[in-house]
């Protein structure tokens, strides 16, 4: 079976204007890199839907979502927070952006292909239920979750390597135990939240993991972390695994203090490709999230493929 990769023309058309570090040239950038890999191995989906307001409405508030068609129709460009622009297009975008995750984890649930990635945007991990943040408009691997627990998942692991923490992603399911939320991330550092005292709450309480990093933090320092993920998934057993997949951790990356090289990143997913494999047959999904050096983003992504499409 192969690896799917979702893309669709519009995340393109989600445009943030000059300057700004989340830009169409990420994903240009990426596609580039990325364009000789072989057909045997992969399959791309380009044809997915839009995501409705109701799967949407899983994760975020309805009045939110619809603020963000308007706006996005009526005044054609602005911020939804300090830091995340909109455009025209951006609704759309963010729509296909949560269809993408969900048609790939569909094909996999079918056993059409073995695992897969979407490369989206704009991000989703920051984006909170009623509220965009950290150039997140919606919670695309959050929506994918709840998408897979209506299809009859039971346990669900997101591990989110991001340079910064998913709050947005933890917020969700910090009641629910469930999803089980691993980070690693630069700490302290944007967004503020992620601290490891934070382990959820009620029944969720024990199935939030973070793991806070400090600042030049290296490939050893990351890899020693997974020996305690192993023995937590030991114990939770994830039918499904869902990775927000952020490459800014890179040594090269402009927005943070990291020291991650490109070839770190297929040690990682090494890492979790072994989780799926002993606890939920394989089923792996990653969602591109953060990464702003073009290069070692595009060079960081096309291991991770690569990694994923190994058998």
């Amino acid at each position: 079976m192969k690896t799917g990769i979702s893309f669709h023309e519009s995340f393109l058309d989600h445009k943030t204007g000059p300057g700004h570090p989340e830009t169409h040239v990420r994903l240009e950038s990426i596609l580039e890199a990325i364009s000789d890999l072989p057909s045997n191995s992969f399959l791309w989906n380009k044809s997915f839907q839009e995501a409705p307001l109701s799967l949407i409405s899983e994760i975020h508030d309805p009045n939110y979502v619809r603020l963000v068609a308007k706006v996005c129709e009526e005044k054609g460009s602005g911020y939804l927070d300090g830091d995340t622009v909109f455009s025209r297009n951006s609704f759309q975008a963010a729509s296909l952006a949560v269809g993408a995750g969900v048609a790939l984890a569909q094909d996999i649930l079918d056993g059409k292909l073995k695992n897969g990635m979407a490369l989206v945007r704009p991000p989703g991990h920051h984006a909170e239920s009623d509220h965009a943040m950290g150039f997140c408009l919606f919670n695309n691997i959050a929506i994918t979750a709840k998408y897979l627990q209506s299809k009859g998942i039971k346990r669900i692991l997101i591990l989110d390597w991001d340079v910064h923490h998913g709050n947005g992603t933890q917020h969700q399911f910090y009641e629910d135990e469930s999803v089980y939320f691993v980070s690693l991330h630069q700490y302290p550092f944007y967004p503020g939240t992620g601290s490891e005292k934070e382990r959820g709450k009620g029944k969720g309480f024990g199935t939030t993991l973070n793991l806070p990093m400090a600042r030049g933090s290296e490939e050893k320092d990351y890899l020693d972390q997974f020996s305690l993920i192993h023995k937590e998934m030991e114990l939770f057993q994830p039918e499904f695994v869902l990775v927000s997949a952020g490459f800014d951790a890179h040594v090269n990356d402009p927005l943070a203090g990291m020291n991650l090289k490109t070839a770190s990143y297929a040690r990682m997913t090494n890492e979790v490709k072994e989780i799926s494999r002993l606890y939920a047959g394989g089923k792996l999904l990653s969602f591109l999230e953060g990464g702003y050096d073009f290069q070692a983003l595009s060079e960081s992504v096309k291991v991770h493929l690569e990694t994923l499409a190994t058998a």
